[in-house]
């Protein structure tokens, strides 16, 4: 299968691999990010002799075994014997004085919980082999906490990291490669569901529809992702119950801090709290306050960051009685359709565009690069009221607010009227006005406006992305705010 992405990350590694002396990196992020794939890809465009490991929850006699047959394998001799993972591991050590190799533990956590030495092991033999060892050594896992935990001070491998990758789920863009044959409006009706992790868009059907692809993966019993996202929050969160409340409030639109507490019904601020502190470290929720005014607490937002669990949480978990009971197209047609189409696309939508506008700003394509992008916070003077304008840049110039419509008509003059002296009202001080719009326009262009339609959206980059993609390549989503 095509490997898709991650050009930045596969140039780290390759400039590591190339290194003559020891060299010891830890990749993490969350399950199904693409990790494994990314490394394995890494390791069939090299040359040098690798042994790839994925570590097993089970004992620590079990993985030198398992290990072991996998050295043989890759030195061509008979099995090695072994007392266990600390004679292992120096034997591979005293190994790459010879002969420079690649060695990965993936599932690093695993190895970890049934060896809690590790770590102390790991520590001493790098520093007793940092001068003689020609090894390359990639340390990989999906449990983010256990893999930060490495860098921390009081850990003994602490100082002994020489890379550290963190792999985010890929943009918009990116995600796209997976499902090139849909039209650029389908594409982001799938983006808004299966977002930028590499697993779920391989299962994303070429001759099916957009609906019929949700249906099959996500939205009916016994679907492919159905149980996904209570499985991926399961393995790092003991307290699933206030976890489920607090997802399901962000996903009825809920982002201010004291919202979520009295919806969802978790028994006091603290605990809210360390739910939220533990979401946003899974990458399921983001936390945002306004450019205009970073440092004020009560103006911060929290809003599901992952597509798939923003899905789930909506329409899968809140009518999972109804689905249980219901033909899938007529769950779908009832719970999902008309709320999916006005509402949820067109949010899903404004993040997208979002991400264009890093990924232009990010290749030098835009006219005045910006240093800060997210939401604006208001006061409306006239109105007596507040509240935030979701896409607003700024830069050396001033600000520039941003509208995205999913409109299936063109943008006209009337409605982008509407929406500038709505901001003028604010007393918003903009020197442009940017929309972006899924049907084109039909007005006239203008210098104080940017007009953006989704063609531009997706064909922006392709120019320079035909070579990359050719090479199995592309780049990875960096927020500057």
């Amino acid at each position: 299968m095509k490997f898709y992405g991650r050009e930045e990350q596969r140039k780290l590694l390759h400039k590591l691999l190339a290194k003559d002396d020891l060299q010891t990196a830890l990749i993490y992020g969350r399950r199904r990010v693409g990790k494994s794939e990314l490394i394995k890809q890494v390791l069939r465009e090299s040359e040098q002799r690798s042994i790839y490991y994925e570590c097993k929850q089970t004992t620590e006699e079990n993985n030198t075994d398992s290990l072991a047959e996998i050295i043989a394998d890759s030195f061509h001799y008979p099995k090695p014997a072994f007392d266990g993972i600390e004679k292992l591991l120096e034997f591979l050590f005293e190994e790459s004085k010879q002969e420079p190799f690649v060695l990965v533990l993936d599932e690093y956590p695993y190895l970890r919980h049934s060896l809690p030495g590790i770590d102390s092991i790991l520590q001493s033999l790098i520093d007793k082999y940092r001068d003689v060892s020609h090894l390359k050594f990639i340390l990989c896992g999906s449990y983010v906490d256990v893999m930060k935990s490495l860098l921390e001070s009081e850990n003994p491998l602490y100082g002994r990291i020489d890379r550290v990758i963190e792999l985010k789920p890929m943009d918009y863009y990116e995600s796209s490669f997976f499902y090139d044959t849909f039209s650029n409006e389908d594409k982001v009706r799938l983006y808004s569901v299966f977002g930028g992790i590499p697993y779920y868009n391989r299962l994303i059907h070429a001759d099916l529809t957009v609906k019929e692809n949700i249906i099959e993966l996500i939205a009916s019993p016994g679907a492919r992702l159905e149980n996904e996202v209570s499985m991926y929050l399961k393995s790092e969160i003991s307290r699933i119950t206030n976890a489920n409340e607090v997802i399901e409030a962000l996903a009825k639109g809920f982002s201010r801090y004291s919202d979520i507490l009295s919806q969802s019904h978790v028994s006091s601020g603290p605990t809210l709290i360390d739910v939220l502190d533990k979401l946003i470290r899974m990458d399921v929720v983001r936390k945002e306050a306004p450019i205009n005014d970073e440092n004020n607490r009560r103006k911060v937002g929290y809003y599901i960051s992952d597509p798939l669990s923003l899905f789930y949480y909506r329409y899968v978990f809140r009518y999972a009685s109804q689905m249980s009971v219901m033909e899938p197209e007529v769950f779908f047609e009832r719970y999902i359709r008309e709320d999916y189409d006005n509402w949820y696309v067109p949010h899903a939508f404004e993040e997208l565009c979002k991400q264009y506008l890093i990924r232009k700003n990010r290749v030098g394509k835009m006219e005045e690069p910006f240093f800060k992008i997210g939401r604006y916070w208001y006061d409306d003077p006239k109105n007596k009221t507040n509240g935030e304008f979701d896409l607003v840049t700024q830069d050396a110039n001033g600000y520039i607010f941003y509208e995205a419509k999913f409109r299936s008509e063109p943008l006209g003059h009337r409605m982008v009227e509407k929406e500038i002296k709505q901001v003028q009202q604010t007393g918003m001080n903009c020197y442009r006005y940017g929309f972006l719009s899924r049907s084109g326009f039909s007005i006239e262009p203008r210098k104080d406006l940017i007009l953006i339609g989704l063609e531009e959206i997706y064909d922006d980059f392709a120019v320079e992305e035909i070579h990359k993609c050719d090479t199995a390549s592309s780049s990875s989503t960096v927020s500057i705010s």
